[in-house]
């Protein structure tokens, strides 16, 4: 055979091995990428949580939960054949400078797909990852989990700007504990931090909006020193009712440390209206006395299925949690739903997004993205971009354990103006 007629040979022959293998990746392998993070058998994903704080207040069971329900989807061969590379989550400290520092990390140096979880008080790097494009999925307490193309939140956006919508499943869960919110009244109050300001602003228009009177919402706790001394708040607080007299209900939108101290206070001041804070279902609280008679008798508000339910979904996060826990039983607690449902919402929209999977056909996946039934409700996208998904439930620490003291329900959101 003549030179041009092999080399003709060889180039026909190589035309025709490039087209078998494109077809072929249309079976079980899926093709190669050029998104950041994506190979042909890989998603790298990171997660920012605050495991370490002044106060001791730690989110850092987040992280086990996220990693429980990305082993699972691997343990299940992955996203649309590729396994997620799971990284762990950086910790922030609650420290805004951190926070933009381990979103610039992840993206920059680790190179990641996306960021799941991500749960602080603070995103200072939210303009960074949206900017970035990078698909970001956490706990939707902050602003910017309400409105940027490529943030979401796993239970909606619960903290929504003018023309969006309030969860209403604190204060109606409240007035079935109350007997009804005619005639009743509710004192707030939050850390001097923007979580705080947003949260008072927010749950203020919520509780009036449900019919109760809201005499005290202030955010004057400092966020960065616990109060040695609560003296001064809940002197305020106990007069702030009808008449000078104490409100029906205290509602602490701080963390633990916090709720402790505030609590205890209250009740050696002798107040026995309802308490209730956010934060505190907590099987781990429970370990030490001081704690456990300091939250005794709180409803604590949860914006997913209790533990105490016996639903498949819950069964299977118990199951997932006990196998990332290396088969051991752990105390349960809400940052693990958290992380383990932020992991969820991604896994789901991913999946959707198909085998090409790149930023552009997240987004498209994201958009008109609904399904049923999970651990926080139904969900749906790009509802949850003004929105929450709207459920939750309250449930009661009484005698060292806890109960289920308005079952998990979802309620019609109002108008946020």
């Amino acid at each position: 055979m003549s030179r041009p007629l092999r080399v003709i040979a060889a180039t026909f022959a190589l035309l025709l091995a490039t087209a078998c293998n494109s077809a072929s990746t249309g079976g079980d392998t899926p093709a190669s990428s050029s998104a950041r993070g994506v190979t042909a058998d890989t998603i790298k994903v990171g997660g920012i949580v605050s495991m370490t704080t002044a106060s001791g207040y730690s989110k850092k069971d987040s992280d086990l939960g996220a990693r429980a329900r990305y082993d699972r989807a691997n343990a299940e061969g992955g996203v649309n054949g590729r396994k997620i590379a799971y990284l762990g989550a950086e910790d922030d400290g609650q420290d805004p400078a951190r926070n933009l520092a381990a979103a610039r990390k992840l993206v920059q140096r680790e190179q990641v797909f996306a960021v799941s979880p991500m749960s602080s008080v603070t995103f200072a790097g939210a303009d960074f990852l949206d900017t970035q494009k990078v698909p970001t999925v956490g706990w939707g307490t902050l602003p910017s989990f309400c409105g940027p193309a490529h943030i979401y939140g796993f239970n909606g956006c619960l903290v929504p700007t003018p023309g969006g919508t309030l969860n209403q499943t604190w204060p109606e869960s409240l007035a079935s504990v109350l007997g009804g919110a005619r005639g009743r009244s509710v004192a707030l109050i939050a850390g001097d931090n923007d979580a705080g300001k947003f949260g008072i602003r927010t749950f203020t228009q919520g509780f009036k909006a449900a019919g109760f009177q809201v005499p005290y919402a202030k955010a004057v706790v400092p966020a960065t020193s616990m109060p040695s001394d609560w003296s001064a708040y809940t002197k305020e607080i106990l007069r702030s009712g009808p008449g000078g007299g104490a409100p029906d209900a205290v509602i602490s939108v701080m963390q633990t440390p916090y709720n402790i101290g505030l609590f205890t206070a209250l009740k050696r001041s002798g107040y026995r209206g309802v308490l209730s804070d956010p934060t505190d279902y907590d099987p781990g609280l429970l370990a030490k006395d001081a704690t456990k008679q300091a939250l005794d008798g709180v409803h604590v508000l949860l914006q997913f299925q209790p533990f105490e339910s016996d639903s498949p979904a819950m069964r299977q996060f118990k199951d997932d949690i006990r196998k990332a826990a290396g088969g051991k039983e752990v105390p349960l607690n809400m940052h693990m739903l958290t992380g383990y449902m932020s992991a969820d919402l991604f896994l789901a929209i991913a999946a959707k997004a198909g085998e090409d999977l790149t930023v552009e056909s997240f987004q498209k996946a994201a958009d008109g993205f609904s399904d049923t039934g999970t651990l926080v409700g139904d969900r749906a996208l790009p509802k949850g971009k003004k929105e929450s998904f709207g459920c939750g439930a309250l449930v009661q620490l009484k005698n060292g354990r806890y109960e289920v003291a308005v079952p998990f329900t979802c309620y019609p959101p109002i108008p946020f103006g």
